[in-house]
């Protein structure tokens, strides 16, 4: 149904982004997947229609959109059903924004034209293997040394951490607290910088790594924004973040959704389609019924975001409720495949095997409701 949110300029990008994902991505998904990675020439050709660029500003390449175009680039990636490919092509859009947002003049020309063009890729390193979403408390140590900071610690779980050029590293510069963490970017050639890479249950194209900082020198002029500033940085970009995670999540539930009742009216059963069945029919309006709340909420929230509001306790809502439809709609299309559904190679199997990690990343659903119930005053 259409939604009042778009117009023509952001169905024209659909269509774009829709050729590039059909043409691109879709027929790879599945060796990809195999092979545990993709060609890193993707990061080009998906710079190219505008996707790593959106949202970052014109004179480094970008282009300034809104929520709604963010959302209409990151469905139309899910429809290839390869989670994996999008949260690494998607990993600058997380370490990205605090070089634009924070960085210097001279670090923002230096660094955003070759992270937005995709020839160098940029990563978020912020979980730690003491912690995930405890900013507040992390230990990765930055001592500053003349005009270096020397890093030690480690991060963990950290998507595009294995190929990335430039990682925007959560690290303790002072005391204890969310006052003693700064945001510094790490380059990926730095002498004591080691990578451990990692195998996961989905998102296998993604390539995923524990990084370990071994007396890292890390130039002063890399720091982003003041010392001790970090925190706040972070936390800001947690709300983009969200929102995204929860498009791609609403966009899974819904090609899990587009896929069974297409194969409910293909395969037969007891004489007739599946899609007879009553049993069949109520699974595919129940799967329906989830997508379309977990959209409209969406749609909503980011115009709210448009209008300057921050509406942080429905942001971890909204994570919430699109990644339990994205687990409902992708466990019932398995079922409603059987064996097939089992089987190595079709969407609705990898989306399976990909929704513990949108459930636990960007924040698990425990802290989602407990930053909830603390927003709503309780």
């Amino acid at each position: 149904m259409a939604s009042p949110f778009y117009t023509v300029e952001h169905e024209a990008y659909r269509e774009v982004v829709r050729r590039f994902v059909q043409k691109e991505i879709e027929p790879y998904a599945h060796e990809w997947d195999e092979a545990g990675g993709f060609p890193r020439l993707l990061y080009e050709k998906a710079a190219e229609i505008g996707l790593l660029g959106l949202g970052f500003p014109e004179q480094y390449g970008g282009t300034e959109v809104d929520n709604f175009m963010w959302i209409v680039a990151v469905q139309e990636l899910a429809r290839a059903g390869a989670g994996g490919v999008s949260a690494s092509l998607k990993s600058n859009s997380i370490g990205a924004p605090p070089i634009a947002r924070a960085g210097t003049a001279e670090f923002k020309a230096r660094v955003l034209p070759q992270i937005l063009s995709g020839k160098k890729i940029s990563a978020l390193a912020i979980t730690e293997p003491s912690g995930g979403s405890d900013v507040a408390n992390l230990r990765t140590s930055a001592r500053r040394d003349g005009d270096v900071y020397v890093v030690n610690g480690e991060k963990t779980f950290i998507t595009s951490g294995m190929r990335a050029d430039y990682i925007t590293t959560a690290v303790r510069t002072g005391g204890p607290g969310p006052g003693g963490v700064s945001l510094l970017v790490i380059e990926g050639d730095t002498p004591g910088l080691s990578r451990t890479p990692l195998k996961k249950m989905g998102w296998w194209a993604s390539d995923t790594a524990t990084l370990h900082f071994d007396n890292c020198r890390v130039p002063v002029g890399n720091l982003l924004g003041e010392e001790g500033g970090g925190f706040k940085i972070i936390m800001h970009n947690f709300n983009s973040e969200r929102l995204t995670m929860a498009a791609g999540c609403t966009a899974a539930a819904r090609v899990c959704l587009e896929e069974a009742m297409e194969y409910a009216k293909q395969r037969h059963t007891f004489g007739r389609p599946l899609a007879q069945h009553q049993v069949i029919r109520h699974k595919l309006v129940d799967m329906a019924q989830r997508v379309a709340a977990s959209q409209a909420m969406l749609e909503m929230l980011a115009w709210r975001l448009d209008q300057g509001e921050s509406p942080v306790a429905e942001i971890c809502m909204l994570k919430n409720q699109a990644t339990q439809a994205m687990a409902f709609c992708a466990s019932e299309a398995v079922q409603i495949f059987g064996g097939a559904g089992y089987m190595r190679g079709i969407k609705v199997e990898r989306i399976y095997r990909e929704v513990k990690v949108n459930a636990i990343g960007g924040g698990s659903e425990e802290i989602m409701k407990d930053l909830a119930s603390r927003q709503m005053g309780l």
